[in-house]
Parts: structure tokens; C-alpha cells; sequence
């Protein structure tokens, strides 16, 4: 081989690898507090419900609690309450529940749900609620978000985008004993 021939496979060859390790870095999951450290408990508040009564997260100690913030003019919020709503009808029994925080106005939140039968509990989070998101680790501020923890008050989980029915099915069912 000639000198320019080697040169371009040796240039080619970085370039390749370059490019693997390129993608690799880009497609890692970033970790986060939860996956970092097991003993991560969660962080204390106190919402109102739908009905203007507070409620605090320790209302539902010892259960499996799944924290879901959303908002209802966030298209994938929207896409996975029929698999949040789904996940409760299944797991509810078993001591999980679900509590949804919206980051809207109260009434906008009521127009919204009424139709939809949701059952689990829905807290008004408004501006107090994104506050609250960066709480549970949500550096970026994405909607949907959705954080599960333990019966001993542990986040196990933290979740940025839409929840699907094959992931509650494949995670839950090991959390809810």
C-alpha cells in the first residue's frame, strides 16, 4: 500500500471509532439520584386537591406512591392517562396509589379530568408545582415526569416523558409486594 492509502484507512478508522464512542456517549442514559443512590427519600409537600382540602405527601405512607406531573396542554401528559389510569384500576389493591399533580389552574384541571374518570388523587401543584419537579430531579423541567417511591419513602424511580403500558406493567408488578 502506499502512503496515501494508509494514511485514509488510519483516518477512516479514527473516524469510525470516534463516531462509535461519539454515540455511545450521546444515547447514555444520564444517571440519576435515584439510580445513583437507592436511600434517596422524597422530598415533603403539601398541595391542595381538587376540592381545596391540603394534602401531604405522607398522607399515603406505607404505600407504593406514583407521583405524575403533568398539565393538561402537554400532548404526551395527555397520551398516558389511559395507562396511568389503567395502573391504578390494577394495582390500587395492593396498596399504590397514584398521585397526579397538575401544573395548571384549578378549574382548567377540573374541565379537563371530569370526563375521564380519574380516580386517584389529583393535587393542584400551579407554580409551586415546577418548584417541586426540580425537587423530585427534574433538572430539565419536562412534562410529563413521574417519580415512584417505595413503601419506606424511597424514590426508586424517576421517569422524564410519557409513561407507557408496557413499562408500568414491567416495573410495577415487582414494587407492589
Amino acid at each position: 500500500m502506499n502512503k496515501n492509502t494508509v494514511l485514509i484507512l488510519v483516518v477512516a478508522l479514527l473516524g469510525l471509532g470516534g463516531g462509535i464512542y461519539l454515540n455511545q456517549w450521546l444515547n447514555k442514559p444520564e444517571p440519576t439520584p435515584a439510580t445513583e443512590q437507592q436511600t434517596d427519600h422524597r422530598p415533603d409537600f403539601t398541595l391542595l386537591d381538587l376540592q381545596g382540602t391540603p394534602r401531604s405527601i405522607s398522607d399515603w405512607d406505607g404505600k407504593v406512591i406514583l407521583v405524575n406531573f403533568w398539565a393538561t396542554w402537554c400532548p404526551p401528559c395527555v397520551r398516558e392517562l389511559p395507562a396511568l389510569i389503567k395502573l391504578h384500576e390494577t394495582y390500587q389493591d395492593k396498596g399504590f396509589t397514584i398521585i397526579g399533580i397538575a401544573l395548571d389552574n384549578k378549574q382548567d384541571v377540573i374541565d379537563f379530568i371530569k370526563p375521564m374518570g380519574l380516580e386517584y388523587p389529583i393535587l393542584l401543584g400551579e407554580q409551586k408545582g415546577i418548584k417541586l419537579t426540580q425537587a423530585y430531579g427534574n433538572r430539565l423541567g419536562v412534562l410529563p415526569y413521574t417519580v415512584l417511591i417505595d413503601r419506606q419513602g424511597r424514590i426508586l424511580e424517576r421517569h422524564q416523558s410519557e409513561i407507557s403500558v408496557s413499562y408500568t406493567h414491567l416495573t410495577l408488578p415487582t414494587k407492589c409486594r
